[in-house]
């Protein structure tokens, strides 16, 4: 079993009994939390989709301790400029350990209305007439001779239309 969950607002997959480090939480270390954001759930292949969140459903998770990440070096340069600055950043977390999911929530997506169960009894009712048209189709011998034809049809129309022959000019005899 495991959920999505949104956490200082980042998305997490969580499961029960694991640890996740998110970013720093202003809780006590020892303290137990509820995050009630939940997005998904997903009990042994059965999926409960959230619209936006579940309702009723809830995360617990317990804080295990706060830590600082690995430091990042952030370097800019720009060439022929003497422009250099080299910055670090350790970003602070927090550890949490995930108690339990508690999947109360009921969202549409675990009981599906009557109309989408319509939806897909005409969609069956219309496959076989798919189906059918797929077998219809033209063989590969005709769609070649079709191709064929519109190339010479193109061919014809850009030919221009002969041209008449342009009158010779005679000179003028001077008076």
């Amino acid at each position: 079993m495991y959920a999505i969950v949104e956490i200082a607002g980042q998305q997490f997959k969580v499961e029960a009994g694991k640890k996740i480090f998110v970013h720093r939480l202003e809780a006590e270390e020892g303290k137990e939390l509820e995050f009630d954001q939940v997005l998904l759930i997903d009990e042994d292949g059965r999926v409960t989709v959230g619209e936006p969140t579940i309702t009723g459903a809830s995360i617990e998770g317990k804080v295990i301790d706060h830590v600082r990440g690995d430091k990042v070096i952030v370097f800019k340069k720009k060439r022929k400029k003497g422009y250099r600055i080299k910055n670090g950043h350790r970003q602070n977390f927090t550890q949490v350990e995930i108690i339990s999911i508690n999947g109360k929530g009921s969202t549409k997506a675990a009981a599906p209305k009557k109309e989408e169960v319509k939806v897909t009894e005409t969609v069956a009712e219309e496959a076989p007439a798919r189906v059918k048209k797929a077998a219809a189709k033209k063989p590969a011998e005709a769609i070649e001779k079709a191709a064929v034809k519109k190339a010479e049809e193109k061919k014809a129309e850009k030919k221009p239309a002969a041209k008449k022959p342009a009158a010779k000019k005679t000179p003028k005899a001077k008076e």
